[in-house]
């Protein structure tokens, strides 16, 4: 026998409230009505303004606050008039599939793909509901990874839109598995491990053909790697032109995490789109990038975590030790020159190192190394958006783009902290923070 349900009225009155809300949110159009509009990061910010959401892009914007039932009966009002609206933030490398930490490597051999997958839709909102509508993923199981990008890009899971790459490696190289049995090796082994030009134009049609957005390579040694094998140039230069040569020709951008000099350069000279980390970036260096066009995705929040890890936990090997707190120590040097020389800077953290939902932690650190809270923004944003070549719909709020929206308090313009703490995050159209 059923039982009957107690408090009828409040249980409908809950149903309709639901319902109305539910409804609001998927509506066509959304009216909002913003304080301070930041539509083009380059740009100066405008006050009071109306902005006009419609089937996830942005339709219109008009001076004043315009009334929202002049634009139809079936509208969404959202109220910022007391914020500071901008386009979404874009970090350009995360992690989505770990955070570091003292059981890192053991969770890695007691989760499932299964468990993975949840665990990086977890951070995904997260990173979401952070501010951050764009990211780019440059290290995962990539099957999960693009399996998590495609269920975002479908509607079924909440989280930002990834750009997911395929990670192309040499043998003993960073990328590839380490500090495990030799059983352990062989099994996580990825098949995009590579040894010579002809192996690697292999591997980087292979990552392509699986799925990759864009392809990751580690022309040097990392600080994250159980070995002592140092951060300088671990790909051979034929190795890295090949990879990139081929990348290129089949529509795909490369992104090359970069600490020594010599990599940096060596990357640069094959034609690579973005330096990750660039350590020891030098005269040389800065004078390729600003040459070819190419960027540099700084992750001063992964240098500043690894140092504060290897100085105050116990979890790290003595060599990822040492290494962390000479290449995180130095990061910050290294960025002013860059920046300072006119280098493009896109927004990158390195999240997965540090913990995720604090990537505006970055900005704080990029402030601190002398870039302007403009600069700061447009990285964030306009340079991201290039970086990806999608800024034909993202990267501004200008009419006919993705409707990708965040708001602040105050403005980040004076205050680049305002950045953590976003109060109000909407993405094609939709809204998940409020």
């Amino acid at each position: 026998m059923k039982k009957p349900i107690k408090n009828k009225s409040k249980w409908l009155l809950s149903a309709l409230v639901t319902a109305a809300i539910s409804h609001n949110a998927f509506a066509e159009v959304s009216v909002i009505h913003a304080g301070t509009l930041l539509v083009n990061p380059a740009n100066a910010p405008l006050t009071e303004q109306t902005l006009v959401v419609e089937d996830g892009k942005v339709k219109a914007i008009r001076s004043g606050f315009v009334a929202a039932e002049s634009f139809g009966n079936d509208v969404t009002y959202i109220d910022l008039k007391n914020q500071f609206v901008m386009p979404g933030l874009m970090d350009m490398h995360v992690h989505l599939q770990g955070e570091l930490g003292p059981k890192n490597d053991s969770e890695k051999l007691r989760m499932s793909d299964a468990d993975v997958a949840m665990m990086s839709a977890y951070f995904a909102k997260k990173t979401l509901l952070a501010g951050f509508t764009t990211v780019r993923d440059l290290g995962a199981r990539p099957e999960q990874m693009y399996a998590l990008r495609d269920g975002i890009n479908r509607g079924w899971i909440d989280g930002p839109r990834i750009i997911a790459s395929g990670g192309v490696s040499v043998t003993g190289g960073h990328g590839d598995v380490d500090g495990m049995s030799p059983d352990l090796l062989d099994k996580f082994t990825s098949k995009t491990i590579c040894d010579g030009p002809y192996d690697c134009r292999r591997a980087t049609r292979r990552a392509i053909k699986y799925g990759a957005d864009v392809i990751k390579i580690t022309s040097t040694g990392g600080v994250l790697s159980d070995t002592n094998t140092g951060t300088g140039q671990q790909m051979s230069d034929d190795e890295i032109k090949e990879i990139i040569d081929t990348a290129h020709a089949l529509g795909r951008r490369v992104a090359s995490h970069a600490h020594a000099t010599e990599g940096i350069n060596a990357a640069l000279r094959a034609g690579v789109d973005s330096i990750e980390h660039g350590s020891y970036t030098d005269k040389e260096s800065i004078r390729l990038l600003k040459q070819n066009n190419a960027f540099l995705v700084p992750t001063l929040l992964a240098g500043d975590t690894v140092v504060q890890m290897a100085n105050n936990a116990d979890f790290m090997s003595e060599a990822i030790k040492a290494k962390a707190k000479r290449v995180g120590g130095d990061m910050m040097s290294s960025f002013t020159r860059a920046y300072k020389a006119g280098v493009k800077i896109a927004y990158g953290t390195d999240s997965g190192v540090s913990a995720h939902g604090i990537n505006a932690r970055e900005a704080v650190l990029m402030h601190k190394a002398g870039m302007s809270n403009k600069d700061i923004l447009i990285s964030a944003t306009l340079n991201g958006a290039e970086l990806i070549d999608m800024s034909d719909s993202l990267g501004t709020l200008d009419v006919g783009k993705f409707a990708d929206i965040i708001a602040t308090d105050t403005s980040p313009l004076e205050d680049i902290s305002a950045l953590l703490d976003v109060g109000f995050v909407m993405k094609n159209g939709q809204v998940y923070k409020q």
